[in-house]
């Protein structure tokens, strides 16, 4: 099952949290937490991001942000 557009995932392949955008074919689109470029990652590949999981990528953002690390 695909997640929904909105959906805070896991790419188990990358750890990399992020949203999901879209679906194009086989592939689940998602853009990291906070903006930047989008990846596919693989439907089955994919889990729901925990609660603290989705904090530490809002946190890092926060703070990243904070720094004039990202606009």
């Amino acid at each position: 099952m695909k997640p929904p557009v909105g959906a805070h995932v896991v790419d188990t392949r990358t750890e990399r949290i992020g949203v999901v955008m879209g679906h194009e074919g086989p592939y689940v689109q998602l853009r990291p937490y906070g903006g930047g470029r989008e990846w596919d990652a693989d439907p089955g590949a994919v889990r729901r991001a925990t609660a603290a999981e989705w904090l530490r990528a809002a946190t890092a953002y926060t703070n990243a942000r904070s720094r004039g690390e990202v606009s």
